[in-house]
């Protein structure tokens, strides 16, 4: 029988993840192990029989190796939108070399990494933290690869699927206010489905492919594109109103002094500098057997009406951690 560690694993994609594993031939039988600080954070993957989740401080290397005896392989799906210089660092740097180094203790030899598309090889060629980090994380598993570690790398664009904090996050407010001002309405994103995703890593870790994979779904769209859909499909359209640079960086400013997570920070307006689509140049979901799912396919299945009140509920109670 098969063990997996997934770090990460209460989250939007990690559910997913969880969910596809049972249904993979190559992984049937197989175990999942997955940590948390607060194991009722990973509450809605108690049902699934073959999944544990366990309290315990991923941070820790003493604790990852624990976690890690007995695993045939490990995803890392851990990762922070916001925060300082040395949240990222901690997040994206830190814990991939404690987890490397456990790998090495405890003899487990395939580590499948999510990392971002836009990540440049030269983190000083990043316009962020978040993409310096990812990229110098990417780094640290290069060298790892190097030393004879199997690693698999996927790059997905912005994720989106029923539990996503993006798109129903912008429908949500846009069921609250009459308009949306919106910096970086530019930018361009290459959504994927995270059952897409989920589907690329079950492929990851059934065929053991190593370098770096691309996530992309069929669409390219800008963000004033993506929150307009998300305002259609909800049944609540508001004007998207772009503003400059300048006056996005300050409202970003303002939002990150509020207490919890801030709903845009200006490291989120470095990051969309970098276009959010697939390169061309590396291997992408074809190589691996997916074929991806375009957001106008299932964006209005989880956006339309049926979700509002949860969506609406989501949000005041992401309000009111603020407080």
């Amino acid at each position: 029988m098969q063990r997996i560690l997934i770090l990460g694993g209460t989250g939007f994609v990690g559910r997913a993840l969880c969910e596809h594993i049972p249904h993979s031939p190559a992984l049937a039988g197989a175990r999942v192990l997955v940590p948390s600080r607060r194991r009722e954070r990973g509450k809605h993957l108690f049902p699934l029989p073959h999944v544990d989740v366990v309290d315990a401080n991923v941070h820790d290397e003493a604790t990852l190796v624990r976690l890690l005896a007995g695993c045939d392989a490990v995803v890392n799906l851990v990762a922070i939108l916001h925060g300082t210089p040395q949240a990222f660092r901690a997040a994206h740097v830190d814990l991939v070399q404690r987890l490397v180094g456990a790998c090495l203790k405890t003899g487990v030899r395939r580590l499948v990494h999510v990392s971002a598309l836009g990540v440049p090889d030269d983190p000083a060629q990043a316009p962020s933290n978040y993409l310096r980090s990812k990229a110098e994380g990417e780094g640290v598993l290069r060298q790892a690869a190097a030393s004879g570690l199997s690693v698999g790398i996927l790059r997905p664009s912005v994720i989106f699927g029923a539990q996503d904090r993006f798109l129903n996050l912008f429908a949500a407010l846009q069921r609250l206010f009459p308009a949306m001002p919106l910096a970086g309405s530019q930018a361009r994103f290459q959504p994927v489905w995270v059952e897409d995703v989920a589907a690329a890593l079950v492929k990851l870790l059934e065929g053991g492919q190593t370098g770096v994979y691309e996530a992309a779904g069929p669409q390219v769209l800008t963000l004033a594109e993506l929150v307009q859909r998300a305002g259609r499909w909800s049944g609540h359209a508001r004007p998207v109103l772009p503003i400059p640079d300048f006056a996005g960086r300050m409202q970003a400013t303002m939002m990150g002094l509020l207490p919890g997570e801030p709903l845009m920070s200006t490291d989120n307006l470095d990051s969309m500098k970098v276009p959010n689509v697939a390169s061309g140049r590396l291997p992408g979901l074809a190589e691996l057997g997916v074929t991806p799912h375009a957001l106008d396919a299932v964006g209005p299945g989880y956006l339309g009406e049926a979700g509002a009140m949860a969506r609406q509920m989501d949000l005041w109670r992401s309000l009111a951690r603020r407080g």
